[in-house]
């Protein structure tokens, strides 16, 4: 996979990339459909997309040490872009963008959590530090200050600081949790909110007209609606990827918002009249 793309891939020249239109893109992926050997043409759509790429390095890269530099992180970001060009079908019932920005994001989490460059010895130091916390935390009631671990482990103040920020170990409510088989954290977690089962169904309906409303919207309004609302990219941002001023993409998604309003109001009342008859 990727065969070296990510090394030739250049994020300074993203600007000169030339965008192909919404019938061009749609030919590209009918041709790349057809033969996905083709890799000049799996090449010519992750280009179209290195975008998506760009928009989620800068987001991970902020919660990251700096032992992480840029051109490591988008190199993992290119290569999960690669891998979702690769892999994606329209069986699959989401938008390229929408599933490319999780293989994008995923495999960039995956490399990171796969690398420690932390030495051995300050590893084990991070560790006698989160021991004391657990056993101040038992003995106090409470979580213990950095000054009670210090005084507990004997160390300084600042040592047992600059041991918690080295500690880069990432971790997520989608992890294994432990002594639980294939059971993830998320798994554990309560959730107060649960709908009843016609508030669930009533949801349900909601998000399928909401769904085919969103896909008789233009493909660059359908677009912006993901973007901000899926992905929570700001109007800038999304000028930025789709290379429009932020006021169009401004209007671009009021003119969105107006149309679905209007969708959605024609299909609730095209229900009341089968309703009626």
């Amino acid at each position: 996979m990727g065969s070296g793309m990510e090394q030739e891939l250049d994020f300074t020249s993203f600007n000169k990339i030339k965008r192909a239109s919404n019938e061009e893109l749609a030919d590209l992926w009918s041709r790349y459909f057809d033969d996905h050997s083709n890799k000049t043409l799996r090449d010519e759509l992750i280009l179209q997309y290195i975008y998506l790429t760009r928009y989620v390095v800068g987001r991970v890269k902020v919660a990251l040490p700096p032992t992480f530099s840029y051109e490591d992180i988008s190199s993992y970001g290119i290569e999960g872009l690669i891998d979702a060009v690769e892999k994606y079908t329209p069986k699959m019932g989401a938008r390229f963008e929408t599933y490319a920005l999780v293989r994008i994001r995923g495999n960039i989490i995956d490399k990171v959590r796969s690398q420690d460059f932390l030495p051995r010895s300050v590893r084990r130091k991070i560790r006698d530090v989160k021991e004391a916390q657990d056993e101040l935390k038992r003995q106090f009631g409470r979580a213990a200050t950095n000054t009670e671990i210090a005084n507990y482990l004997g160390i300084e103040k600042e040592k047992v600081e600059q041991l918690l920020a080295d500690d880069t170990t990432i971790t997520s409510i989608y992890d294994k949790k432990a002594g639980d088989g294939d059971l993830e954290v998320i798994d554990t977690i309560e959730d107060s909110r649960t709908l009843a089962p016609h508030e669930q169904l009533e949801e349900k309906n909601v998000k399928k007209e909401l769904e085919e409303a969103l896909k008789r919207l233009p493909e660059r309004e359908r677009t912006i609606m993901v973007l901000y609302y899926h992905e929570n990219m700001t109007l800038k941002e999304i000028g930025d990827a789709i290379s429009i001023s932020e006021s169009r993409v401004s209007q671009l998604h009021a003119q969105a918002i107006m149309k679905l309003k209007n969708l959605l109001s024609e299909n609730r009342s095209e229900r009341l009249k089968q309703s009626i008859i």
